[in-house]
């Protein structure tokens, strides 16, 4: 579903806020810096004020030094304006060094903040969005934020104070001076009222595809082998270049619209300076203006028409900081559909019993037509028990395991631990008593130690403690590779340890889980990418761990299935029956034909494996088809 279709907001919806009123919601974290960002805006103004003295001294000294030819008051009148100038430079590099600092430190806020929110959002949030969304809203948006607060709204508020008392001042000399120059900006903020309507929704669209574009660029880095493999690096550059085309026309429009506005804000002072020009002239040779109060006027015109002209790009700049605003908003105003309980249990004693009693579950972006996932689904996990969980696909094993947990929160029934509703402890708690390894393994780009032991935030890196925790996971995982790399422990893996191979990361996860030491584990499928020998090995050390733990497993092989106590076979979102291996050879005909496919399948991957990775004249091949009968006897045993 695209989010986009139900987070934005154009100028033409009614129910979007004002500019002030969406900017406003920056001021929870403004506020910290705001004594800094005031005073940052009162010297600003008083730069501004020390440049409108300027004509003020400039009508002094032709009606009264220059005219009556004293040297001294033009020698202080001319050190006036000297005074006058470095007093302005000095205000404004004052109102830099002052609130650099605090919007760097609201930056920082709002940023930490957001990723705060993405961590807490749930799974669901992030199914729907796409990474380069977040990641523009995250890098540019805010960014563009910092820069509004450091240097658009002070600017913005300064320049605006300044037109109004300069057109003040310009009355001073004459009404009629001060009503032409008036009249004259009218065209001013009609232009800009048009600007803002029309700037707005491309500054939006503009943004977005920039969202897009990001996304597209981290996909194809992400699958740069894939690209690669099949030799589609062209069709990834032109897909690129549509977007890109797309984002360069958006930005070419948008350029039209702020050079149209700097067009009238740099045509229409000077037209209104020409019309006071002959008016005041006029006055003049009608004795109703002094030589120095013309000279005034137009010095003070002259000062103002800097500020007239900046507004055209401080709207551009606001409007594109309302709606970097908007985006990032957007995110803090997500749904959070997995709450903190108001008042968390804890549980006394912790035994690993896992329950699913009369679950349901459909994701948050189903359709009303659609059915449950999983419907009316219950089971029961003893303390100390492994259970498999087998079962054809699509029948919701996958999304079984991302409940207990709550990844997802079900939306029927409940999921009780040691008795409690998962739902009624606090989630921190809860996800350090359930431990999970998915199938597709995610590792960071840390070092190996990082990654192992990323679940033990109780123990120091580099402890005895730590380092014996980690030694006995990686010797269950069989990870002793690990040794090998170049720094050993303190090897980077890479982004996401694509520089090590699938078993590797595979085995690098499962020693994460049982690093862990959770009460109950949650494995899907974690020993898919390992080979028949590694796989055996590593079944042998987990027996070990799971003879103390409670263990949900999600099996497609023989061998997996005989780490279980008890089966479970799962059929349309409902478990269709439960027992030991052999209860259900005998009673259950949909269990005989699961197992009897996960036996094909486990022969065609072992003779695949000896087809690709041993000589043909080797024994290796013959040794792994023995394993692979081992593996099953021991199933069907």
């Amino acid at each position: 579903m695209n989010h986009l279709a139900a987070t934005q907001h154009t100028p033409s919806d009614p129910a979007r806020v004002s500019t002030a009123r969406a900017l406003a919601r920056l001021l929870p974290f403004a506020r910290p810096a705001l004594p800094k960002l005031i005073t940052g805006a009162f010297l600003g103004l008083g730069a501004a004020l020390a440049s409108l003295v300027v004509p003020l001294v400039l009508e002094w000294a032709v009606d009264g030094p220059i005219a009556s030819g004293d040297r001294i008051l033009i020698a202080w009148a001319t050190l006036a304006v000297l005074l006058l100038g470095v007093l302005e430079a000095l205000l404004v590099f004052m109102r830099r060094r002052l609130v650099l600092g605090p919007s760097a430190a609201i930056e920082y806020a709002v940023r930490q903040s957001f990723f705060e929110r993405l961590q807490r959002l749930p799974v669901a949030f992030h199914d729907r969005w796409q990474s380069g969304q977040l990641l523009s809203r995250m890098m540019q948006d805010i960014s563009s934020i910092r820069r509004w607060l450091a240097f658009g709204l002070i600017l913005l508020l300064v320049n605006v104070l300044t037109i109004v008392i300069g057109m003040g001042l310009l009355f001073r000399w004459h009404w009629a001076l001060g009503v032409v120059f008036v009249a004259c900006s009218i065209p001013i903020w009609a232009v800009g009222y048009r600007f803002e309507q029309r700037y707005g929704v491309l500054s939006r669209r503009s943004q977005d595809q920039t969202g897009d574009l990001a996304t597209a660029v981290e996909e194809s880095v992400h699958g740069i082998r894939v690209l690669k493999a099949f030799g589609r690096g062209g069709h990834a550059l032109s897909q690129f270049t549509r977007r890109a085309e797309t984002l360069r026309e958006t930005e070419m429009r948008k350029a039209r619209e702020v050079g149209g506005l700097w067009f009238w804000y740099e045509l229409v002072p000077i037209l209104a300076m020409g019309a006071c020009f002959i008016t005041g002239v006029w006055l003049a040779a009608h004795d109703l203006l002094s030589t120095g109060e013309l000279v005034a006027f137009f010095a003070m015109a002259a000062a103002l028409r800097w500020p007239m002209g900046s507004l055209g790009f401080l709207f551009a700049f606001l409007i594109d900081t309302r709606t970097a605003t908007d985006r990032v908003f957007e995110v803090f105003d997500a749904e959070q559909a997995v709450r903190e309980p108001e008042r968390p249990q804890t549980i006394a004693q912790a035994r690993g019993e896992l329950v699913f009693r009369d679950v349901h579950f459909r994701y948050p972006d189903a359709g009303a037509e659609e059915v449950d996932l999983l419907d009316g689904l219950d089971l029961a996990l003893r303390p100390g028990e492994t259970l498999a969980i087998v079962g054809a696909t699509g029948s919701g094993k996958t999304t079984l395991t991302t409940l207990p947990t709550r990844l997802y929160d079900v939306t029927g029934g409940a999921i009780t631990l040691d008795g409690i509703d998962v739902r009624d402890l606090a989630l921190d708690d809860l996800r350090r008593r359930i431990g999970v390894a998915f199938e597709e393994p995610i590792l960071f780009s840390a070092t190996v130690r990082e990654n192992v032991l990323l679940g033990r935030h109780d123990l120091a890196l580099g402890s005895a403690e730590a380092d014996r925790v980690l030694q006995d996971a990686l010797a269950v995982a069989q990870a002793g590779f690990v040794d090998d790399l170049p720094r050993g422990l303190d090897t980077e893996v890479g982004e996401e340890g694509l520089s090590l191979s699938g078993g590797q990361r595979q085995r690098l996860a499962l020693a994460r889980v049982v690093a862990a030491a959770p009460d109950v584990l949650v494995l899907d499928d974690p020993l898919s990418a390992l080979d028949v020998d590694t796989e055996a090995l590593v079944e042998a050390a987990l027996r070990r761990v799971l003879a103390d733990t409670t263990a949900l497993i999600v099996a497609h092989r023989p061998s997996t299935v005989a780490l279980a106590d008890r089966v479970a076979v799962m059929l349309d979102g409902r478990i269709d029956a439960v027992g030991t291996h052999s209860e259900l050879l005998r009673t259950s005909a949909q269990y005989r034909s699961l197992i009897a496919g996960i036996e094909r399948d486990a022969l065609a991957d072992t003779a695949e494996t000896g087809r690709t990775e041993t000589d043909p004249t080797d024994t290796a091949t013959a040794d792994a088809d023995t394993d692979t009968d081992t593996d099953t006897e021991e199933v069907r045993s």
